[in-house]
């Protein structure tokens, strides 16, 4: 048993201090300093309420220790929890089609299930929800105070019936310390090999023991801050990569790609100075042109040549003087973090303890790619946004301009209208998305024990407040005022606003400033009248009262039957306040964003029980000891109504360092109020993937269904052009209105999962540990978030194509999706199939030689191998993810740890395999069908003068990209170097 009770990074599956992979129960005594025996305290561990020894848990236990998050210099809780390999890791990059980079936040994924499965605890208890929007309901992992963690569990799979709600995939435990004494500082900075994206952290924890040890007290204070990215800072995507349609491609199965790529990528439809059009559509021929060269405006406002690049359909060029591809979006926000904590305990007699925990965390994000201003012929007249109509009237046009115009459209002379399509580039304050998240939570427990009828038994009695005020800002276009800037005229020797010179004042606006659509450069009056704050805040509030009692009911020849018992009720409350534009309708597409509230209340009723079957000096051949446990929930949710769920699992030692586990359990998750009660707001957007776009025809579940529905569409609509060579802009720009709000009418949906594996800790091999679990799961009724692009696929990849579902988008007369909608349903399904694995085996050095002191070495390999991900959005339409870059196939860990006195070195190799982006890609659906594995190494080491403590480390040390040609499927920031100092006093 003693060879279990190591550090142990990340996952070794075996449980650290708590949860170690001990063989049954049988081992109840260690030994003390002086090799006495002394009994092994009864805790509660993650994923049950009971207290018992030290014991394996029927279902596989991932833990993180403080020694490793202090060795890889990890400064934020995410930053473990991406090491872990049934974790998704979530690095909060832009996708590269103009989404935004995040808002700070980061929220653990367990297989890939979604964030929303995986519940998060502190201490074994509910956390207040830090998310906001359609999304799930989840906890910041980084807002979790560093230097408090004791340890870090993740139950992988289920959970529900002992927590309740969002435990599906499985449970993330934050265990914080509960005694500290003496003052400790920690400071490390980082900076990637490339001298950018800098990232510091300092902290502080005091702590003290009152009243002769009965009381501890212990404050924290964390601060952190990471840099932006831009695409141009990264090699990968910096290359400005799309692709587009093939024009060699002869059919579906010539062994052609039906799409190429293109770099240096550029929208040829518009750029900051603004390109003419003779009528407001993307076409080439409707360009302005001087000799067949296009025209646009030059800084002085006169018009020069333009070079569109070599057009490759709409909207992209490869080359020329259109719209950068990479100015799209940022990579990654830069995020600055303050925590603050306090935690205590007061012994208020030796049976009865006081508990209380204090949480303030403020975490602001600053995506600078987040939003721009654009009029573009990508755009819709309607959106506010579509490209400028101008003529030979417009105040701000020169007497140069005028001439060389008209010269090239006699009609300009007498009123013919053109049209400038441009992105501004400071007609905004600035292009910043603004997110800040502020979490504060209080707790308070009573909690003790006591004798009754020769039987020990424990109790608790918590409350918890926690709130979360969002808030996220941007600057946008007042479109009204936006109007009347651009219609400028001259009048009295100076420009003004049309509307001030009609000779009506009661139709004037005495604060309109004309705004200049002709040079890149906007006035600073009338980039104030027409800018306006955007945005939204939220507000989520969690009230919490936890009652549990436990303890032995009776005794059995294998030990005693234990039980828990606990009632929580829960209340969550929403509140959602648009910015004062978007409640008015001012603008977009002058869609109206109302304030909306919610809120519900659960009554819960728990219980579990141990059974020692056999065990002890009752024990049977092959039966060393047997032990089950039960847990059963049931809930009642004010909105989503009654459920309830349960769990079971064995444990079975077979002989010394062999056992067996197994558990089944029926889990839920019920529906959050975003997903209920989120307010309808609509924005321009992109629609992410179009399945009738040429890139994309080919592929998909069943390709043949996705192009025979495409071609139906298209015969109706020949205006839509062919459909090989379609390009939808919607995939790539912002020009769909996409209508976003909750639903009312959503129900919990439901899980089962089963898990059975194998511990062994052969007695031949001390130090040596070996799991494997299987981890299974099924869902029915699944919350699913229909996307824009959700909508399309179950639309086009449907053998009976739903007419509320192809209803919720809808195309212009070039095909172009305009509108869409996004919100949630009880329709979705998922399968997982899977094994976690780990190997573990620590060592002294010298026992291999000659028993000298050479240290102690630690070797560990983790793997996560899924063999189906098999997810449906609508719960008939399935699609597969498994073997892709989003859920590969295997995910594996190497770690070395070596120590010897004061002398600690790490060493990590993380690897991906081969993967596929989408899994059915094949040479025919895209030029790179097969995405290269990817491996990175770090390393770190420590020295520990005592009283000090130097570390320091290199991440991704050989400066490994993401795998070609992706920008998630590795590590984007590439090699990363950090040193660090901490002091203990």
């Amino acid at each position: 048993m003693k060879s279990m009770r190591r550090r142990l990074l990340s996952s070794t599956m075996i449980g650290g201090a708590l949860l170690g992979a001990a063989v049954g129960v049988t081992p109840a005594w260690a030994q003390d300093a002086g090799g006495e025996p002394t009994a092994i305290q009864e805790v509660v561990i993650t994923g049950s309420r009971i207290r018992r020894a030290e014991t394996t848990t029927p279902a596989p236990v991932a833990v993180i220790d403080a020694q490793s998050i202090a060795d890889r210099g990890f400064v934020q809780a995410g930053e473990a929890l991406n090491q872990i390999t049934s974790v998704v890791p979530s690095f909060g990059l832009a996708d590269g089609s103009g989404d935004a980079a995040g808002a700070g936040q980061q929220f653990p994924n367990l297989f890939g299930l979604g964030e929303g499965r995986t519940l998060t605890l502190v201490n074994g208890r509910r956390f207040v929800t830090t998310s906001s929007g359609l999304g799930d309901q989840v906890v910041d992992t980084n807002i979790i105070p560093v230097g408090l963690i004791q340890r870090i569990d993740v139950v992988q799979a289920g959970g529900a019936a002992v927590y309740g709600s969002d435990a599906v995939a499985g449970v993330v435990n934050y265990v914080l310390k509960d005694q500290f004494e003496g003052a400790e500082f920690d400071v490390q900075t980082g900076i990637s090999s490339r001298s950018d994206y800098p990232k510091s952290s300092v902290r502080g924890t005091f702590g003290r023991n009152f009243l002769d040890g009965r009381a501890n007290l212990a404050a924290n204070i964390e601060w952190s801050q990471s840099d932006s990215l831009l695409d141009y800072d990264r090699p990968r995507t910096n290359l400005g990569r799309v692709t587009i349609s093939n024009p060699a491609d002869t059919g579906p199965n010539d062994g052609i790609p039906a799409v190429v790529e293109l770099r240096n990528a550029r929208f040829w439809n518009f750029n900051t100075n603004g390109v003419i059009y003779t009528i407001p559509a993307p076409v080439p021929p409707f360009l302005l042109s001087s000799g067949g060269v296009p025209q646009q405006f030059g800084p002085d406002g006169s018009l020069i040549a333009y070079d569109p690049g070599a057009i490759a359909g709409i909207p992209f060029a490869g080359g020329g003087e259109g719209l950068p591809y990479q100015e799209l979006a940022s990579l990654k926000a830069g995020v600055e973090r303050v925590n603050l904590n306090l935690i205590g305990h007061f012994d208020i007699t030796d049976r009865i303890k006081l508990r209380g925990e204090a949480l303030y965390a403020r975490t602001e994000a600053d995506d600078p790619y987040g939003t721009f201003a654009s009029n573009t012929v990508l755009n819709s007249a309607a959106s506010g946004s579509g490209p400028i109509m101008f003529n030979i009237g417009n105040g701000f046009l020169t007497p140069t301009a005028i001439g060389q115009i008209t010269a090239l459209r006699p009609g300009f002379a007498f009123g013919q209208p053109l049209w400038v399509s441009k992105v501004w580039p400071d007609l905004l304050p600035d292009r910043s998305i603004e997110t800040t998240t502020e979490t504060y939570r209080v707790f308070a427990a009573l909690e003790g024990d006591f004798d009754f009828a020769d039987r020990e038994f424990y109790w608790s009695v918590s409350a918890s407040r926690g709130g979360t005020r969002g808030n996220e800002r941007s600057w946008g276009v007042d479109n009204a005022r936006f109007a009347n800037a651009i219609n400028a005229v001259s009048s009295g020797g100076a420009v003004v606003c049309g509307i001030n010179a009609d000779g009506d004042p009661t139709n004037d606006d005495s604060a309109c400033a004309p705004l200049n659509p002709f040079v890149n450069t906007t006035d600073v009056a009338a980039r104030a009248y027409v800018t306006t704050p955007v945005g939204e805040a939220y507000t989520n509030t969690q009230d919490d009262f936890l009652a549990t009692i436990g303890g032995d009911l009776f005794e059995l020849p294998a030990g005693a039957v234990k039980f828990s018992l606990a009632y929580e009720h829960r209340r969550e409350e929403v509140d959602f306040t648009p910015y004062r534009a978007n409640r008015l309708g001012l603008v977009v597409d002058g869609s109206i964003s109302p304030a909306t509230s919610g809120s519900y209340n659960t009554n819960e009723f728990s219980g579990e029980v141990l059974v020692p079957v056999f065990g002890g000096d009752f024990t049977l051949p092959l039966v060393r000891s047997l032990e089950f446990n039960g847990a059963w929930r049931t809930v009642d949710n004010s909105i989503a109504g009654k459920e309830d769920v349960w769990g079971a699992g064995l444990n079975w030692e077979i002989v010394e360092g062999v056992a067996l586990r197994a558990s089944k359990s029926r889990n839920f998750r019920a529906p959050t109020l975003t997903q209920l009660v989120a307010p309808s707001t609509t924005t321009l957007g992109s629609i992410g993937e179009d399945p009738c776009d040429a890139d994309r025809i080919n592929s998909g579940p069943n390709p043949a269904v996705r192009r025979a529905n495409c071609e139906a569409l298209f015969a109706a609509n020949p205006g839509y052009g062919p459909l090989d060579t379609f390009q939808n802009p919607a995939e790539n720009f912002n020009v769909t209105a996409i209508t976003t709000g909750g639903n009312p009418d959503l129900k919990n949906e439901i899980s089962d999962t089963v898990t059975y594996g194998i511990v062994l800790q052969p007695t031949f091999a001390p130090g040596l540990t070996l799991i494997a679990d299987r981890v299974e799961v099924d869902l029915e009724n699944g919350l699913s978030a229909f996307l824009p692009e959700n909508f399309l696929a179950t639309c086009f990849d449907s053998t009976s194509p739903s007419a509320d579902v192809c209803g919720r988008f809808t195309r212009d007369a070039a095909g172009t999706i305009t509108a869409a909608q996004s919100t949630t349903f009880n329709a979705g399904s998922v399968r997982y199939r899977g094994e976690v694995y780990s190997i573990n085996y620590s060592f002294p050095v010298g026992r291999f030689f000659d028993d000298a002191n050479y240290g102690t070495l630690e070797l560990g390999v983790e793997a996560t191998h899924t063999s189906l991900l098999e997810t449906s959005v609508t719960g008939f339409d399935l699609s597969r993810t498994d073997g892709t870059t989003a859920t590969p196939e295997w995910v594996t860990r190497f770690d070395a740890r070596y120590q010897r006195g004061p002398v600690r070195m790490t060493y990590q190799l993380f690897y991906l395999p081969e993967a596929k982006v989408n899994r059915f890609d094949t040479i025919e659906s895209t030029p790179t069908p097969t995405i290269d594995a990817n491996v990175r190494h770090s390393v770190s080491a420590a020295y520990d003068f005592g009283q000090y403590t130097v570390r320091g480390g290199v991440e991704n040390l050989t400066d490994e990209e993401p795998s070609y040609p992706t920008r998630n499927y590795g590590d984007i920031i590439g090699r990363y170097f950090f040193v660090g100092l901490n002091a203990k006093f």
